[in-house]
């Protein structure tokens, strides 16, 4: 089969950017026109380069009637879909309307949230007889995007969140960035109804829209650093100061680079991948950004738009609108089980650092092959966790999903305190000589079975008691069970026995700081123990199954396996995690064990 490799390019006539009334010092009249102009380049950079568009009318769009009719004469001369933003809401109409200097839909109560879709949705109408078939923001909360397609049921796609914005975003802006919304796919999905940062579990729980990122980031940079600095519109990477200047003009490679590291995404899911570009005018301000010129913002805009037109021109491309898109991604994915994999190599450094990525309607989670494998980040989507977010709810800003193990925001192996860090590894002893994982690094391979996804790690030699041993792992996310299944392969003989304990190092939240613990249960078999941070543990021999139940993100974690010994312990007030082992010590042959997600009421 061959390989299709999709690609939304969205633009927005944001005619009242906030940059520009804020620090431009302009006149509303003159960031208007200067707006207008920019929106006008972006979309003549995509039809000479033979490529569709979904404009994003924005609401101060809707009462500028050259946009109006730019996106008619578009929809019929190019094939662009018209489509709704509820991003550019603060233009003066609407603050007047609103009495309010906010913008972020997500944020607003429920009330007003209707309020606004229904405001929004009228005078689209109104402009074009018609109800958009798309729309989008930073972040749709499930409430929204339920309400939207209720009383709209024509809207069928929309961008839906910011991949791995939250602390970092909020941080490396000064701490004044409120728009956290950590934790959602960085891939397209269709949303539950409950929340909409996790895939829908079966046709119930469909929300009935196709869900799309706002941005196709580096899958590793992004994660280990800031976000804002790594997508792929180009002005992200010129922010990101990626790019060098010759005799010759500018030049961008990892711009390149990382549209190409998105195509061959399509070796792990069946031979689709998907990119998407997402731009406002302020990208594209005349007094230029981050200290670039206009004149760079414009080329790296021509020459990004050009290296689309150049894939598509080779057969290697498709561009389609993004109700296109939606139709598309229903046709490719009827079972609501089927992942989202990504295995991404450093294309900024060119280290032999390597991630994987894996998103189902049971987890999204990221194993780093630089550390054996150890995983690193984990949100339990079986769970669903139901909050609500705007004003009026507990979750008046922070959108964010909840993690289990997050390597950033509560460390991960390597800790100032050891053992305080979430992380899933395995520590290796031999002769009373004991290695972690984490201290490996390795490749791994991509393959898919009867059972799932399966990744396959290079051997790993460890040297103890004055021997050599060798290890392969085996990771296998079994599809449609929430399950993933890990296997250490003991390659070589040893003279004496191997000792593994596979281990789960625990907490939970949506940024640096732990909540409380206390309502925690663990539980070996069927010896319990609450939570009350004094350190204590259970060990059973032979047991079946240790297991920690989270009731704040509505979750239970279990570990099994052939095992000589499962261990859970709490933690204290120092290091407030837990900690889930299964053990075994084997001379030959391997060692198989499971971690499994529940949805806990």
């Amino acid at each position: 089969m061959k390989d299709e490799f999709i690609v939304n390019i969205i633009h927005r006539p944001e005619l009242s950017p906030e940059y520009a009334e804020k620090s431009g010092g302009k006149k509303s009249k003159a960031v208007s026109e200067e707006s207008l102009d920019i929106f006008l380049f972006q979309q003549e950079q995509a039809h000479k380069n033979g490529l569709k568009t979904t404009i994003h009318i924005t609401y101060a769009a809707l009462f500028n009637e050259d946009i109006v009719k730019i996106a008619k004469e578009h929809h019929e001369k190019y094939g662009d879909e018209i489509a709704l933003s509820l991003l550019g809401l603060p233009c003066k109409e609407f603050k007047e309307k609103y009495k309010t200097e906010d913008f972020c839909i997500w944020m607003f109560s429920k009330e007003d949230k209707e309020k606004i879709v229904d405001d929004v949705f009228g005078m689209f109408y109104d402009k074009f007889g018609f109800y958009p078939q798309s729309t989008g923001s930073y972040f749709l909360d499930a409430y929204t995007i339920n309400y939207i397609k209720r009383k709209y049921p024509s809207v069928v796609c929309a961008i839906a969140t910011c991949w791995e914005e939250g602390s970092k975003a909020y941080h490396t802006c000064n701490n004044s960035w409120y728009t956290f919304m950590d934790g959602g796919p960085w891939n397209p999905w269709i949303p539950s109804k409950v929340n909409s940062h996790c895939p829908a579990s079966d046709k119930e729980d469909d929300s009935g829209i196709v869900a799309i990122p706002h941005l196709s980031r580096d899958l590793l940079a992004c994660f280990d650093g800031n976000g804002s600095n790594f997508g792929t519109h180009p002005q992200n990477v010129i922010r990101g100061m990626i790019y060098y200047h010759t005799e010759n003009g500018w030049h961008y490679p990892y711009l390149y680079n990382l549209i190409d590291q998105y195509r061959h995404l399509g070796k792990y899911n069946d031979g689709y991948s998907y990119n998407m570009m997402f731009v406002g005018p302020g990208w594209l301000n005349k007094m230029g950004r981050w200290e670039a010129p206009y004149e760079l913002l414009r080329q790296s805009y021509e020459d990004g738009m050009a290296y689309y037109g150049k894939l598509k021109k080779e057969g290697k491309l498709k561009d389609m609108t993004m109700s296109e898109f939606a139709t598309y991604y229903r046709q490719k994915h009827t079972n609501y089980n089927t992942p989202e994999s990504a295995l991404w190599k450093d294309i900024l450094y060119g280290t032999n650092k390597e991630y994987f990525w894996y998103v189902d309607p049971f987890m999204r989670t990221c194993l780093d092959f630089n550390q054996g494998g150890a995983m690193i980040d984990l949100r339990p989507y079986v769970a669903k966790v139901p909050f609500e977010v705007g004003i009026g709810t507990d979750h008046v800003y922070d959108a964010t999903y909840p993690y289990l193990i997050q390597a950033n925001y509560r460390a991960g192996y390597f800790t100032h305190y050891a053992g305080a860090g979430t992380v899933k590894s395995c520590k290796v002893t031999y002769k009373g000589e004991t290695v972690d994982l984490c201290l490996t690094r390795t490749m791994a391979k991509f393959n898919k079975t009867s059972e799932g996804v399966e990744l396959t790690t290079n051997p790993v030699e460890l040297e103890l008691g004055g021997e050599k041993i060798l290890i392969q792992s085996v990771f296998t996310f079994l599809e449609g069970k929430g399950s993933l299944k890990i296997t250490r392969r003991l390659l070589n003989k040893p003279a004496e026995p191997v000792y593994f304990n596979e281990y789960f190092t625990g907490a939970f939240g949506n940024n640096e700081y732990q909540s409380d613990m206390s309502k925690l249960t663990l539980r070996v078999d069927d010896e319990v123990m609450n939570y009350e941070y004094k350190g204590r543990k259970i060990v059973h021999e032979g047991a079946k199954v240790g297991e920690v139940i989270i009731p704040d993100v509505c979750t239970k974690v279990s570990v099994c396996g052939d095992n000589d010994s499962i261990e859970v312990e709490e933690g204290i007030a120092f290091s407030p995690v837990y900690h889930l082992a299964v053990k075994k010590a084997i001379k030959e042959g391997e060692f198989t064990t499971w971690l499994n997600l529940e949805k806990a009421d």
